[in-house]
């Protein structure tokens, strides 16, 4: 059994969330957030904003930590327990544009109920519900997008 540990962000700028369209050989295909690999040595916010950076091309900024999702996946040779860190994070755009590296064929950012609907696993879509939450208080409360929280 493998340990694996990832970092992500739920991307939000005017309201609507940032998603990525994966391709993989037409194996895989669906609509996901951006995540990716903790490399060592580094903080789990500092993998965060790398793996959005690298996979949208979005410079975020964090504004809170979410939680935590876990889930398991069978490789070839192995079980592999994932653990994924999410942040909710604001973009100061909607600009994006997906790695092709990665099989990343499209991104965008969707209103809350498109997002929900179009993620394609069941533990994202929670963590989105957990994310826009936190934004639509944080909006109420005349924080978001305020130097004040930071």
């Amino acid at each position: 059994m493998i340990e694996a540990t990832s970092c992500g962000g739920v991307v939000i700028f005017r309201g609507k969330i940032l998603l990525l369209y994966k391709n993989y050989k037409n194996k895989y295909e669906g609509w996901v957030l951006p995540k990716g690999t903790v490399e060592p040595g580094e903080e789990y916010k500092e993998t965060a904003l790398r793996e959005v950076k690298e996979e949208t091309g979005v410079s975020a900024s964090i504004i809170k930590y979410i939680g935590k999702s876990q889930y398991s996946f069978n490789t070839v040779n192995d079980v592999v327990n994932k653990s994924v860190h999410w942040y909710l994070m604001m973009a100061d755009s909607y600009y994006s544009k997906p790695q092709k590296e990665e099989y990343f064929i499209d991104s965008g950012y969707y209103k809350y109920h498109e997002a929900y609907h179009l993620l394609k696993f069941s533990n994202e879509k929670q963590i989105l519900e957990m994310a826009y939450e936190e934004y639509m208080t944080l909006k109420r409360s005349s924080l978001w997008g305020s130097r004040k929280y930071f």
